[in-house]
């Protein structure tokens, strides 16, 4: 199977502060670095990583093609990745160094430039027993999506950053939703239904340091988390998805492709930075190993 990834590319502007930084209060960083990252760019990379054939649909600017290395170095497939004369779309990135929490501000730029076109040519590489894949970073997600149910895609869909009415708009299209505890919240008060209720066919609401939640087709139970010291939390829902849909791709069922999923986390969080610190699948293997 092949997940197509409607999904954002960024450069990530890291901050490493003494703590989150609060209304009208100037704070000096400890440090500082660049890094590609976004959330589609996330996902594409933890697919790749857990061993998916994944192709990537999106832009970025021209003038930081290079940052795209590192996503083709992890396996994955940017012939439909249009480079722009435009900035690319970017984060800044506050990561609070005792704790790991983070605040992030973001810049759509280019993500908001794909076209239409990129989205057919990519699809017409599908078949029914493939994902189709997007978050809430880019344009022509409604599209995209909808294009590739009429292709008999399973759909997949990573509702943040959480815009609501889009979002209860693209349930009727959805297979698999993710969704974090507060974006669960959020959307059931939009919809004024509790979405645990709404018959989706596969649910999962990551709950960060509690570990995730399914209700679904496959039951209804919770993946604990792995007890790790996390050093920046930044893109472990990226990489928990990443895992949870390539192992299914790959014939798990949800309860095991969530506990490879929280592993992946668990060893992302660990590390510095978000798309750097995703883990192989070899890793997550030898980690799983460890810690049964």
């Amino acid at each position: 199977m092949t997940i197509f990834n409607l999904g954002s590319i960024n450069l990530d502007y890291f901050y490493r502060l003494p703590h989150l930084v609060s209304a009208g209060e100037t704070l000096a960083a400890n440090d500082f670095n660049i890094a590609l990252g976004g959330k589609g760019a996330n996902q594409s990379v933890a697919l790749a990583k857990a061993g998916a054939e994944v192709f990537h649909i999106g832009a970025f600017g021209q003038k930081d093609a290079l940052y795209l290395q590192e996503m083709q170095n992890a396996g994955v497939n940017l012939d439909f990745v249009a480079l722009l004369a435009m900035p690319s779309g970017h984060a800044i990135i506050m990561v609070d160094d005792k704790t790991g929490e983070n605040q992030i501000i973001l810049s759509p730029s280019a993500n908001y430039k794909i076209e239409q076109e990129q989205i057919k040519k990519a699809l017409q590489k599908a078949n029914s027993s493939d994902w189709a894949l997007a978050q809430n970073e880019t344009c022509l997600v409604e599209p995209f999506l909808s294009l590739a149910k009429q292709q008999g895609l399973k759909i997949c869909y990573s509702a943040a950053p959480f815009v609501a009415e889009q979002t209860a708009g693209l349930l009727p299209l959805t297979e698999l939703l993710i969704v974090n505890e507060g974006e669960a919240a959020a959307l059931s008060e939009y919809i004024e239904k509790d979405i645990t209720t709404l018959g989706l066919p596969h649910l999962i609401i990551t709950l960060g340091s509690k570990g995730a939640r399914y209700r679904g087709e496959q039951g209804c139970f919770s993946v604990a988390p792995f007890k790790v010291t996390a050093i920046d939390t930044t893109g472990a829902g990226d990489t928990f998805l990443g895992f949870v849909l390539a192992s299914l791709s790959d014939g798990q069922t949800m309860q095991q492709a969530m506990r490879y999923a929280s592993a992946a986390a668990a060893l992302q969080i660990t590390r510095q930075g978000a798309l750097p610190a995703i883990p192989s699948w070899a890793e997550v293997t030898s980690f799983l190993q460890d810690n049964s």
